[in-house]
């Protein structure tokens, strides 16, 4: 594909071991294989090892596995090849945001060439620099200045080299849409890069073109990925099939779902080879401490063999009783330790000037990521060599993981990122890929897994519980005086379950800090206090959108609401009182126009008694924080959310959703739309209706039937304004858009009913039983 030479820019290799050093080797790779421009830029995420790193032979046995190399820290790639295409390396994914689309738009524009001729390589391990888990919205919001700035100065650089062809001074010159024109003679980046061979470090001070120069920044360019999907291309890792593969599946322990707590790689007792001796086309029963699979020619034989064989564990069913009755006290008594975020100096002093207590507790539930279809993988080992298709957010560490798994250095491992049927943060994707590497190891041929929906829905990792406490209250006059806000977060550190299975990786407690998500309140209250606790985890869990953010934005807008109703205050103007952040007073004013908000107190319309179905409003607001404490802010959003409550059935329907939204500059507004569309889909989704349920042994919502989404039927009108920032930098706009939902759907029916609902989801159930309690309290 490519020809010639090349130019790389990046960081300087300063290793004296030139002939081991990766950047040299991949250098080397390039000049090879074609006329090349290569760029790496730093960010502020996670830096990791080149994935192409120094040529090793594979260990034999007595060696055992090869320890992880530092490696040289870099980042994105571009390259440019012979014919003028421009093709970048990103060590991210597209989850269905867009991003492979908008990285080009950001890629074109700097490099000025068109944008036909820009193409994306994510998340492949031999191709891309390791950036960490696509997480937190932030493969734009961190990748998006230093690829721009890379790509500038790749221009930048061209020009010289013309300049020094033609010895014509650069002032003279200028690009054109892939060509470098001056002094009445053009030249193709393509024919200027040949025959060079340049590594510069990245200059993170070079100028950007401005906004008025941009074809593609900030343009609705159409999504790159949506052809292939129409026309049934090879896409979707479940589509993958090589040559002489086979099909296998697995058998799960029966503690489904549970973490640490349970025996997981000391729980199988037998397995009976004899009891699926019968079916036909089985080719291995695979058994490696508590992983157990089977290997069939056939897809269906292979689930048949899963179905019959008879396989005993040991007993076990120590999870708490985590049911919504009890959930509140599993969390309160769950193991934890407390982290001390802030406590203003005057906070203690505060609580004696509290006239009117508000202390209140919010309950969130484990949510599920729901995946449309089971996760699915390939995986063949060749030449001592593993080569893994995967739907995973996390290749560079499966791969990690998958070298640990079977004895093998990681740059024997190479992870081949497709496609998958949806990912809202960690599901099985990871794990079916694990699975499919043993099964593979075991038979000598590629092995394609695909997990039951069942196993999908049980042991994917949840979204966490989480129990909030908030103590605070306002003084005589309605102003708030005091706000504290403790939240308890079970971690949601989940190996690799084949690790854990095959005792490869110890089964013990794992706790985070991730509890913490915009968990200070992002209002200028006189005294503050935040902690944080971080606890040990109730069930297998990791990261689910919004992390943890959404719950604590769940209890600051619920406060905040009921703070404005006792001072009998506009709910906006209210929150505005305390408010001093531009960006943030601009989202909450569009919030206010985009739904035509009529200023006053909340409850202001109550419906006659015998009336069966009452409207109200709600509004709630928030920034994304992420990331280690204190963390960074994504982007900003603002609901306004009309909901009808039927009195008699309990049933809440969110009839409209305005929200404003300030993500900075838009790469491409028509996917920012996108992502904020399904962000209020999803968390209303969540906010209505999801949670999961568990017995003593783990999880037992296994199917749709027992894990209901929100219907076609039941979405609701949206009307979305996105603010237009095209001087600021970009922020990440994958998950912020749904942190309101939970607090703004709660204070519309509180507006409608006169009841404050504190736990989610707002089942009709729950409605009613807050109805009764109100209604016998009179």
């Amino acid at each position: 594909m490519f020809q010639g030479a090349g130019v790389i820019f990046g960081k300087k290799n300063t290793s004296a071991e030139n002939s081991a050093n990766p950047v040299q080797l991949t250098r080397r790779q390039l000049l090879k294989t074609g006329g090349m421009i290569m760029v790496s830029a730093a960010t502020a995420g996670p830096l990791m090892t080149l994935a192409n790193g120094p040529v090793l032979q594979p260990p034999t046995p007595a060696q055992g596995p090869f320890p992880i190399p530092a490696g040289t820290l870099v980042d994105s790639f571009i390259a440019i090849s012979a014919n003028g295409e421009v093709i970048g390396f990103n060590g991210h994914v597209d989850l269905g945001t867009g991003v492979r689309t908008a990285i080009g738009q950001m890629i074109a524009d700097e490099i000025d060439t068109d944008f036909a001729k820009v193409k994306i390589i994510l998340g492949h391990t031999r191709q891309t620099p390791n950036l960490g888990p696509t997480i937190a919205s932030d493969t734009i919001q961190n990748a998006a200045t230093p690829m721009r700035q890379a790509a500038a100065q790749v221009r930048q650089l061209l020009l010289a080299l013309a300049s020094k062809r033609w010895s014509v001074p650069v002032a003279q010159l200028r690009t054109d849409n892939g060509f470098v024109v001056g002094a009445g003679k053009r030249l193709s980046y393509a024919e200027l890069a040949a025959g060079q061979d340049l590594h510069v470090d990245l200059d993170t001070h070079i100028a950007l073109r401005p906004s008025k120069e941009h074809k593609f920044i900030g343009k609705s360019v159409a999504r790159v990925d949506i052809p292939n999907k129409v026309l049934g291309a090879l896409t979707y890792v479940h589509d993958v099939r090589l040559p002489g593969m086979l099909h296998g599946r697995v058998v799960r322990p029966p503690y489904t779902g549970a973490d640490y707590t349970a025996p997981l790689g000391d729980s199988l007792i037998s397995v009976d080879h004899d009891s699926i001796k019968h079916l036909p086309g089985i080719v291995k029963v695979v058994v490696k401490g508590d992983f157990v699979g089977v290997v069939a020619e056939r897809e269906e034989q292979a689930i048949a063999a899963m179905h019959q064989l008879k396989v005993q564990w040991k007993e076990w069913a120590g999870l708490p009783d985590l049911s919504p009755a009890a959930l509140r006290d599993a969390l309160v008594n769950n193991e934890k330790t407390e982290r001390l975020l802030r406590e203003d100096p005057n906070y203690q002093e505060s609580l004696q000037k509290i006239k009117t207590p508000i202390d209140r507790e919010y309950i969130w539930p484990f949510h599920m990521h729901g995946s449309i279809g089971p996760s699915c993988a390939v995986a063949k080992l060749e030449d001592g060599k593993v080569h893994v298709w995967t739907g995973s957010q996390n290749p560079h560490d499966l791969r990690k993981d998958l070298g640990t798994l079977v004895d093998l250095h990681p740059d024997f491992v190479n992870v081949h990122r497709m496609e998958a049927s949806g990912c809202y943060g960690r599901n099985c994707a990871d794990d079916v890929a694990a699975d499919a590497l043993l099964l593979a190891q075991a038979v000598g041929k590629p092995v394609r897994v695909q997990l039951m929906r069942e196993q999908e829905s049980g042991w994917e990792p949840k979204g966490t519980a989480q129990l909030i406490q908030v103590r605070g209250g306002v003084d005589a006059e309605g102003n708030v005086v005091s706000y504290e806000l403790q939240t308890s977060y079970p971690s949601n550190l989940s190996p690799t379950l084949a690790l854990v299975l095959t005792g490869k990786v110890e089964n013990k407690k794992r706790v985070l800090q991730m509890g913490d998500r915009t968990s200070v309140p992002l209002y200028d209250y006189p005294a503050v206090r935040v902690v944080s606790q971080d606890a040990a985890p109730l069930v297998r869990a990791s990261w689910l959108r919004g992390v943890s953010a959404l719950p604590n934005v769940f209890a600051h807008e619920s406060w905040i609401d009921e703070c404005a109703y006792l001072a009998k205050e506009d709910p906006i103007a209210y929150r505005l009182r305390y408010m001093k952040d531009p960006r943030a007073i601009g989202v909450i004013k569009a919030a206010h126009r985009l739904g035509r908000w009529q200023d006053g107190p909340a409850r202001r319309n109550i419906a006659p008694a015998d009336q069966k179905i009452v409207t109200g409003r709600g509004f709630a607001y928030a920034r994304y924080i992420h990331s280690k404490f204190p963390g960074f802010g994504a982007a900003w959003a603002a609901w306004v959310c009309d909901v009808s409550v039927n009195l008699e059935t309990g049933v809440v329907k969110v009839d409209k959703v305005y929200v404003s939204h300030d993500c900075g500059a838009m790469v491409n507004p028509a996917g920012v739309r996108h992502q904020v569309h399904g962000n209020i889909v999803q968390s209303t989704s969540r906010v209505l209706k999801e949670f999961v349920t568990f017995d003593k042994s783990g999880t037992t919502s296994l199917d749709w039937g027992g894990y209901p989404l929100l219907r076609f039927d039941e979405l609701p009108e949206v009307e979305i304004e996105l603010l237009e920032m095209p001087h600021e930098d970009p922020m990440g706009a994958g998950e912020s858009a749904s942190v309101p939902s939970a607090a703004a759907v709660a204070n519309a029916i509180f507006d409608a009913t006169g009841v404050r609902l504190l736990e989610v989801p707002f089942t009709p159930s729950r409605v009613l039983a807050a109805l009764r309690k109100a209604k016998a309290s009179k």
